[in-house]
């Protein structure tokens, strides 16, 4: 059994990490897809040969041959596309704004969904809120790391990443730990904010169910998929659903 298939069996969402430093053949988002089972959804982290461009006005071309080299293969299994950038990347109104208009909302009849996650300082403003909020993309919520938090909810999903995991807990994280990040999803989900997380703005509460994607990366790596596994069941307890 291959390890994509065991791991889908657990889990109900992978981030894919290799599709940021290089393409892939149409044949692999193919296989990814036969190989998990219904319901499963795949995030892709978009190329940094795209993101880490000097003017992303300018990339349209690239980001059109990105979605339509294969991608769009994982059908109802693809999730939301994570361009991220890198630290240094400060926020340039005018520039930036001209990126969020180059997403597709929908290519080939399917609806894409973007997240954007940016590291500078200079991001953490009203105006890039607002901004985001506009476009439908969704800002990535750095949970627990050195990484700039953006908080604030702009698309009609979430789009989470913990970093905190550690060799001295089986689990990645402490059962109290786990608890609030559950709490925090459902919190998501159903519409509301969290409280003890960073925004750039004043938060409002939605009468809206929200998808949360939230995945566990980094930190001590070994335990991720055991603490992914615990949040899911600690989420699923409490919603009455397996």
């Amino acid at each position: 059994m291959s390890e994509l298939r065991y791991a889908s069996g657990k889990l109900t969402s992978i981030e894919i990490n290799s599709t940021f430093y290089g393409p892939h053949r149409p044949e692999s988002f193919v296989r990814w897809r036969d190989q998990t089972p219904a319901g499963f959804v795949f995030a892709l982290k978009a190329p940094r040969s795209i993101t880490y461009q000097r003017e992303l006005s300018e990339v349209g071309p690239a980001i059109e041959g990105f979605l339509s080299g294969g991608v769009l293969e994982l059908k109802d299994k693809l999730g939301p596309i994570n361009w991220q950038f890198m630290p240094s990347r400060r926020f340039d109104p005018a520039d930036f704004e001209a990126f969020l208009k180059l997403l597709p909302k929908t290519m080939a009849g399917h609806v894409l969904r973007h997240a954007v996650e940016l590291r500078h300082n200079s991001f953490r403003v009203p105006e890039f809120v607002e901004m985001a909020r506009h476009y439908g993309v969704a800002i990535v919520m750095a949970g627990d790391s050195k990484y700039l938090q953006i908080a604030d909810v702009t698309a009609p999903f979430v789009y989470v990443r913990i970093m905190g995991t550690r060799p001295t807990e089986s689990l990645g994280y402490s059962a109290a730990a786990l608890d609030v990040w559950a709490e925090r999803a459902r919190c998501w989900a159903g519409g509301g904010v969290p409280e003890g997380l960073k925004t750039a703005s004043p938060q409002k509460a939605a009468n809206v169910d929200r998808d949360v994607y939230l995945y566990v990366i980094s930190g001590h790596k070994v335990v991720n998929p055991a603490a992914a596994q615990a949040l899911i069941d600690r989420v699923s307890v409490r919603s009455g659903s397996r």
